[in-house]
């Protein structure tokens, strides 16, 4: 006698409260992707009247982690290399500040890259964009903000550089931190005989004080 395997029904069918929480679902996921996608695209497009009339809306969606360093039709190639260092000063014995070495972030990531067949998005981009917002939002003759987002660039580069350092350095406690930037311009080829570059130019940004909110939502 043959035994009766019992099988899934084919035929089932979702209740109606069910289609619809699916269906609300897919078309939330499906509006907010295209929201997305449309914003940044406003973003890299030339200027225009809708980008102009929601640019405050996109810069809020875009800045600082979706940023894109380039336009739309005309990509803008690197011309020069950024090496980013950053010093910590610390309650050292007795409380007297202790400044310590410069920490190579930058070449930290290009460590990372070097050999590396399929390397980070982070160790790649992260720090450079990081040093760009922040560039184009302060004066290099006083690093004074420029603009509406110089704090949130300010942030941003000092949490990516705590998220790396931690809080503290040989037992210490990071009490302040400041940045140092060295931009050198890539050389021409040899056979172009373009004039050389010029000398790389140092940049040093002011001690920030660090707090434990610099470490929100910070891993490690």
């Amino acid at each position: 006698m043959t035994r009766a395997v019992d099988r899934p029904a084919r035929d089932r069918a979702w209740s109606a409260p069910a289609q619809l929480v699916l269906g609300l679902a897919a078309a939330l996921l499906a509006a907010g992707t295209g929201l997305f996608l449309a914003a940044v695209f406003l973003h890299v497009a030339p200027s225009n009247t809708l980008s102009r009339q929601y640019q405050e809306q996109v810069d809020g969606l875009v800045y600082p982690e979706f940023e894109q360093n380039w336009k739309l039709f005309a990509p803008n190639p690197l011309q020069q290399n950024i090496a980013v260092d950053a010093r910590v000063r610390t309650a050292g014995e007795g409380g007297a500040p202790h400044v310590h070495d410069w920490i190579g972030l930058t070449a930290r990531d290009i460590d990372a890259i070097r050999g590396n067949p399929a390397p980070s998005h982070v160790d790649q981009n992260l720090l450079r964009r990081a040093w760009d917002f922040y560039d184009g939002t302060h004066s290099p003759q006083d690093e004074g903000s420029t603009g509406t987002r110089g704090r949130l660039a300010e942030q941003y580069l000092k949490r990516i550089a705590l998220q790396r350092i931690g809080r503290e350095v040989d037992g210490e406690r990071v009490q302040e931190i400041e940045f140092r930037v060295t931009s050198t311009t890539v050389a021409p080829p040899a056979w172009s005989g373009e004039a050389a570059p010029p000398a790389p130019k140092v940049r040093e940004l002011p001690w920030w004080a660090v707090a434990d909110e610099d470490y929100r939502g910070l891993l490690g």
